[in-house]
């Protein structure tokens, strides 16, 4: 079934922000962050992932600093319309750590291992 595609059909939070999960095509989990409608509408627009920055309160195109740009291979939404699910090819790493992606630490048996290094 195939119907047009709405923005105004995602429900973003009070601030006017919806999680963003990117992942690789290989599955890959990558990072989380936060969408509002413009910067999904520039997503779109331009097939380079930009974020909306929480704490600099502003757009974000993801790479704009690093070159660790996030180019969109497809979006999903879920079935509450309340998280998007980004399929991307990543050039370089995707963490501000220099790691491939965010989630390098795990927790086991109560105790944090982190799982990678930066990329030298």
């Amino acid at each position: 079934m195939m119907s047009t595609f709405e923005i105004a059909s995602l429900r973003f939070d009070a601030q006017g922000l919806i999680p963003a999960i990117a992942q690789a095509p290989d599955g890959e989990v990558l990072m989380l962050a936060w969408m509002n409608a413009k910067s999904l509408a520039e997503t779109l627009r331009t097939g380079e992932v930009t974020y909306w920055s929480r704490s600099r309160q502003e757009l974000w195109r993801k790479g704009a600093t690093s070159g660790h740009v996030q180019s969109l291979v497809e979006l999903r939404v879920d079935c509450d319309r309340d998280c998007l699910l980004l399929i991307v090819d990543q050039t370089g790493p995707a963490c501000h750590t220099n790691r491939s992606n965010c989630f390098y630490t795990a927790v086991r048996d109560g105790r944090a291992v982190v799982l990678s290094d930066p990329v030298a």
